[in-house]
C-alpha cells in the first residue's frame, strides 16, 4: 500500500537530498539531540523530552527548541529562561509551554525555523546543550544524536492518509538509537544494529493544578477528558490503574478547550497536556508519572561528552 502512496514518494525523494547532501544543514555550536517519532503523536515523546532535559539540567544550560505546534505566534519566541516563563501557552503553543511549566532550570524556545530558534538560543540566551522537540522529520537543524521512539503497534501501520506513519519504516535505519515505548504496558523487542532502549512509565500519580497527590484516587469517580495523538491510550492506563471512570471526553490533538464546561458536581481527570489549557479548577485533576529508561542518559552523557571534544578540536559552525 505505501509504495502507491504519493506521500512516499514526497518523503522519499527529500530523504534522498538530504542523504546526499544536495539539502544543506546548518550546525550550531553546542551538542544537539533530537527526540522524535515516526507515527502522528502518542509514543511518548514530550515525556522523554521532559526526561531527558531534567536530568542535563543538572550539569548543563539546556534548551527544549520546538516548533510550537498549533500557536498563535510567529518566528522566534523565547517560552522560559531557566524556568521564568515568559509567555502563555496560545502562544507558545501547549506542549512547549507545558514543558516550561515542569521544567524549572531549562529554558524553552518556539521556532517553526530550528535553525534561526537554535541560533538564538546559542548566541542570546548561552546555552550549553539543545533538545530538538520533535526533531527526527527536521533534518535541516543538523544533530549530534536522533533518538527515536516507536510503539509496537507502529511496526504494522502505514503511511498517513493510510495509517499514521510520518514516514516509511525503513527511515528507522536513520537512527541512532531507537527507544521503544509502553514496555510497561506490554514488554516487546525490536533487533537494530544501533543501541536500542526501552521506556517505562512509573510512579503514577493523581494530582491537582497546584501539584498535590490525590490520595485513594481508586475511591473516587472521575469523567476523564484528553485532547492527545491518541486519547484510548490515556484512558486504558487510568482503567489499568483501577480508577473509577465514569465518562469519557475524546478531543482532536491539541484542542483549546475554550467552549468546554466544568461542572461542580463531578470530578474530572485529564493530561498534564490538556490542564494547563484551563482555569485552576479544585475539581480537575491531572495524571503524571515517571520515566525509567535504563541505559539511556549514559548513552546520551557519553554521545555529549565525544561532540564536545570534537567541537573543542574541530569547532563547530554557526549558519542561522
Amino acid at each position: 500500500m505505501d509504495l502507491l502512496n504519493p506521500y512516499y514518494f514526497a518523503i522519499s525523494l527529500r530523504n534522498f537530498f538530504y542523504d546526499k547532501k544536495v539539502f544543506k544543514t546548518c550546525e550550531l555550536d553546542v551538542p544537539v539531540i533530537s527526540v522524535g517519532n515516526l507515527s502522528v503523536g502518542g509514543t511518548g515523546k514530550t515525556s522523554l523530552v521532559r526526561y531527558i532535559a531534567d536530568h542535563f539540567s543538572k550539569s548543563f544550560h539546556v534548551c527544549i527548541l520546538s516548533r510550537g505546534y498549533k500557536r498563535k505566534s510567529k518566528g522566534t519566541l523565547l517560552v522560559s529562561y531557566k524556568g521564568d516563563i515568559k509567555t502563555n501557552w496560545e502562544e507558545a503553543g501547549d506542549e512547549a509551554f507545558m514543558l516550561a511549566k515542569v521544567l524549572k532550570g531549562v529554558s524553552v524556545v518556539v521556532d517553526e525555523n530550528r535553525c534561526r530558534g537554535g541560533a538564538y538560543a546559542v548566541n542570546e540566551l548561552k546555552v550549553d546543550l539543545i533538545i530538538l522537540d520533535d526533531g527526527f522529520q527536521h533534518r535541516k537543524l543538523y544533530r549530534d544524536v536522533d533518538l527515536l521512539l516507536i510503539k509496537e503497534k507502529d511496526l504494522r501501520d502505514h503511511l498517513i492518509p493510510f495509517g499514521r506513519l510520518r514516514e516509511p519504516l525503513s527511515s528507522i535505519s536513520r537512527a541512532n538509537a531507537l527507544i521503544l515505548s509502553y514496555q510497561d504496558i506490554k514488554e516487546w523487542d525490536y533487533t537494530f544494529t544501533k543501541p536500542v532502549f526501552k521506556l517505562y512509565r512509573r510512579d503514577w500519580k493523581i494530582k491537582d493544578i497546584w501539584g498535590n497527590t490525590l490520595e485513594e484516587a481508586t475511591e473516587f469517580e472521575f469523567i476523564t477528558f484528553a485532547g492527545l495523538g491518541d486519547n484510548e491510550q490515556f484512558f486504558k492506563t487510568l482503567e489499568r490503574m483501577g480508577l473509577k471512570i465514569i465518562k469519557k471526553l475524546s478531543f482532536s490533538d491539541h484542542y483549546h478547550y475554550r467552549d468546554f464546561k466544568i461542572s461542580p458536581n463531578y470530578l474530572y481527570i485529564t493530561t498534564l497536556k490538556d490542564v494547563i489549557k484551563l482555569p485552576p479548577y479544585e475539581n480537575v485533576y491531572y495524571l503524571d508519572y515517571s520515566l525509567e529508561v535504563p541505559g539511556l542518559l549514559d548513552f546520551l552523557e557519553r554521545a555529549i561528552i565525544k561532540s564536545y571534544r570534537a567541537g573543542s578540536s574541530a569547532g563547530r559552525a554557526t549558519d542561522s
